[in-house]
């Protein structure tokens, strides 16, 4: 298996970094408590080319700099611990396993539970002095609307872009979806 140079390696992070600033920053639906888009795919495709901690810090990379160049509210660190964990969780499901439905289903999950539910539910309610538990009956809708999106968008994007790039497809692991849906 031929492996990505140092430089193609941080062209493709950067490439995935601007990608997913520009999925969280302009495609997303963004309240002051709440956040649905796409932001997670660039980085769960990180995480199955390039492992936990490439993906943790591109995604606290585009955190920073989605918040320099797009302010949406005040910067608060919090958030960013929160993006290098989102990074971690994919890239210790994904980084060389197959992709399956039940992996994905545990990493979103993972993902959702204990970085949108946990973290970010308890960083909002420093930010803007809200209650914890006052927070959650919305966070708890929106994790639930992320994990519904999130499996099958990364099961898609890998199984049909992802796996046609040759440089790409010679990095990772095959991709095998389970349980009678598409092999």
């Amino acid at each position: 298996m031929k492996k990505h140079s140092f430089t193609q390696q941080l062209v493709i992070m950067a490439f995935l970094i601007a990608l997913e600033i520009i999925l969280t920053r302009f495609l997303s639906i963004n309240l002051q408590i709440v956040r649905i888009g796409f932001g997670f795919l660039p980085v769960a495709m990180a995480a199955v080319m390039y492992g936990p901690i490439w993906a943790g810090v591109g995604y606290a990379v585009g955190d920073v700099l989605g918040m320099l160049i797009f302010p949406t509210g005040p910067y608060f660190p919090g958030f960013t611990l929160t993006a290098f964990t989102v990074g971690i969780i994919y890239g210790l499901f994904f980084y060389k396993k197959k992709m399956t439905v039940p992996r994905t289903i545990a990493a979103a999950v993972t993902v959702e539970v204990t970085c949108t539910l946990l973290m970010n539910t308890y960083w909002l309610s420093i930010l803007y002095g809200n209650a914890f538990i006052g927070l959650l009956p919305t966070r708890i809708t929106e994790a639930c609307i992320l994990c519904a999106v999130q499996v099958p968008v990364i099961l898609a994007v890998w199984k049909t872009v992802m796996t046609r790039v040759p440089a790409v497809r010679q990095q990772t692991a095959p991709v095998s979806l389970q349980h009678g849906l598409m092999k």
